[in-house]
């Protein structure tokens, strides 16, 4: 099998995606940390959005997180990190693309808002979001920790990078998970244990600092 090189950035919730992927499956793998502030003029060439994570297989190129990790499942098809049943399988992907469309862009949106208005806003559609993920996720998935009863899949590591930032929004917004979110508390210290988060983990203040630049007032993030 050719030699896998990931270009990842470790404050990138995407990039951290596809890291755990590998190391969940054991992927021996080369890593290339790219400054997103400060591109290189050849990055274009495994990468033509512009973006992390990417990876190079051979002379595949592969690129977009949820597509990145999916190639990486085929490739190395064990232990396997999708449903068998198409059924759930196409599950897991509709629960990857809330996690792209709403979780993400909800969490986001919250964290760089500056009016109070907005604030308020985001901050009751992002407690829908995690009651939502428990009562229609969690709940109706099976038993056991993770998101699917197969065990831990690409579900798991979609969503795990964002928790594992969720620090900046209780630091700069003072937002908690909702205290009826029991599954997904349960999920986030089931996740927090295994090896492979574990290695690559960050704390806290790696990720509060960075979040500076656009969590607070842009004067105060200058001072």
């Amino acid at each position: 099998m050719a030699q896998v090189e990931i270009f990842s950035a470790e404050v990138c919730p995407y990039a951290h995606r596809t890291r755990l992927a590998l190391l969940e499956k054991g992927v021996d793998f080369t890593l290339t940390e790219i400054d997103l502030k400060n591109k290189p003029s050849w990055f274009k060439d495994v990468s033509p959005y512009g973006k992390v994570p990417s990876v190079r297989v051979g002379k595949d190129i592969v690129y977009e997180s949820a597509i990145v990790n999916e190639y990486i499942d085929e490739v190395f098809p064990n232990p396997p990190m999708m449903p068998k049943d198409p059924a759930r399988r196409a599950l897991a992907r509709v629960w990857i693309d809330f996690c792209n469309t709403r979780l993400n862009v909800t969490t986001h949106g919250y964290l760089r808002a500056q009016d109070t208005e907005t604030q308020v806003k985001l901050r009751a559609e992002l407690d829908a979001h995690l009651r939502f993920m428990e009562t229609e996720g969690f709940a109706k998935m099976g038993p056991g920790p993770y998101w699917m009863a197969e065990g831990v899949t690409l579900v798991d590591v979609a969503y795990y990078p964002s928790f594992e930032r969720f620090c900046n929004i209780e630091h700069y917004r003072g937002y908690r998970i909702p205290d009826d979110c029991v599954r997904l508390k349960a999920w986030i210290a089931a996740m927090r244990e295994r090896p492979s988060v574990k290695s690559i983990a960050n704390s806290a203040d790696f990720y509060i600092k960075r979040a500076a630049a656009y969590a607070l007032p842009q004067k105060a993030a200058a001072e």
